[in-house]
């Protein structure tokens, strides 16, 4: 009876992984470093090199992804969570050409998202196959259970610090919690607001060295964004600074990243909770 059950869930997680666009969730310890900005920016490049993107702002309470596209959305997250609007019909055309599922903002009720209805937008998400080879899920920043339970289903993370030590410290406090939860999580560190590549790899090897210590897990140096004025200018026009200065050395960053995040989307996604369970059931 379990070796039915085992193989009619290796079944399902089959179907699940050809159906489902792979998930990022992109987070952060502490805010201000600048994480909704890479999603937004990181959204664009990935459209361009072909991949069908959304972006997910599960920053709930106070998402400003809409702001930085400079758009005025009829519905966001909150509608979804009602029930009132699918997450389909809740996307809207974003700059760049990817697809925005814009957070919900000034709801403190959003902010307090409970299991059922996390799943239920996690539901949604995974039927997104036809829509999206990409779901990157911006998160709130911190390490409130939205953004773990977020966390601990998505394909990668992708952990947003900068050199500054309470970033720093903040983006290695959410590593340790999600992975004693999750061992096997691919965590991916990118390094914002940098002088230079240098920084970027040393601020890398600090907290991966932490984390091989007393984690016993590793993470991939996913890249940096140099600290760039052009940014700055970019989020006051609401445009997305790839868009707005192709050309300046935080455009070319993200773009760099976007093709290290592509290279790895083509791969396999790694066992999910069903593949999981199956491999429970059999021993």
């Amino acid at each position: 009876m379990l070796i039915d059950q085992a193989e009619a869930l290796r079944n399902l997680a089959r179907k699940v992984e050809v159906d489902s666009p792979r998930l990022i969730a992109v987070i952060s310890g502490k805010g201000g470093v600048g994480k909704s900005n890479i999603a937004v920016n990181l959204a664009i490049r990935l459209s361009a090199m072909g991949r069908k993107v959304v972006l997910l702002d599960a920053d709930l309470g106070t998402a400003n992804a809409d702001v930085l596209c400079n758009l005025t959305p009829r519905a966001n997250l909150a509608h979804v969570v009602s029930g009132r609007w699918s997450l389909s019909e809740a996307m809207v055309e974003a700059p760049g050409g990817f697809r925005l599922i814009p957070g919900a903002s000034g709801l403190a009720q959003m902010a307090t998202l409970g299991e059922f209805e996390r799943q239920r937008i996690l539901e949604q998400v995974r039927q997104l196959g036809q829509e999206a080879d990409l779901v990157l899920i911006d998160t709130v920043a911190g390490i409130g259970p939205n953004v773990i339970g977020f966390a601990l289903e998505a394909d990668e993370l992708l952990v947003v610090t900068t050199p500054e030590p309470t970033a720093i410290t903040d983006a290695y406090a959410a590593i340790k919690i999600v992975t004693r939860q999750r061992p096997d999580a691919d965590v991916r560190l990118l390094t914002n607001m940098v002088r230079d590549a240098t920084e970027g790899r040393a601020v890398h090897e600090r907290i991966d060295s932490v984390c091989r210590r007393f984690l016993n897990v590793s993470t991939r140096y996913a890249g940096h964004v140099v600290a760039d004025p052009r940014v700055t200018a970019a989020v006051r026009r609401r445009r997305p600074f790839v868009i707005d200065s192709p050309q300046c050395e935080a455009s070319v960053c993200i773009a760099q990243l976007a093709h290290r995040m592509d290279r790895h989307a083509v791969d396999p996604p790694g066992d999910g909770l069903i593949r999981r369970m199956a491999t429970w059931l059999t021993g």
